[in-house]
């Protein structure tokens, strides 16, 4: 495998992270499930939408508008992130680089928390 090296980066330690793959998997299952997800929130939100604000709470306390709702905002947040490390990762080194990563988590964390927060409160 090192015969794919060059002598520089086999002089740097610059070889495979070993990581690609499932990185690569990741990001097909999570693409194949915005293609459920997003059409699924737009039919959704479009059935919501324009209803006075006792209609639209009251179709939103289904069960399965707010299931949509709540996965959707799950994977669509979840990809976003991943695809967002790898920016980081690609552009922005050292120290900072870290500071960044930990930063894009912590911020697509909590939007997950206060959005399933939000799902939660008008479906329950």
């Amino acid at each position: 495998m090192s015969g794919f090296l060059t002598d520089r980066k086999r002089a740097r330690g610059l070889g495979s992270g070993r990581h690609g793959t499932d990185h690569h998997w990741k990001m097909m299952v999570s693409s194949l499930l915005l293609g459920i997800a997003v059409p699924a929130f737009v039919i959704t939100f479009a059935l919501g939408l324009g209803r006075p604000y006792e209609e639209a709470v009251a179709f939103y306390r289904l069960p399965l508008p707010a299931l949509v709702m709540a996965l959707s905002l799950i994977v669509i947040i979840q990809h976003l992130m991943h695809e967002t490390l790898v920016a980081v990762e690609d552009y922005v080194h050292g120290v900072p680089g870290k500071l960044t990563q930990i930063a894009v988590t912590s911020v697509s964390y909590t939007l997950i928390v206060i959005g399933l927060f939000a799902v939660g409160k008008i479906a329950l």
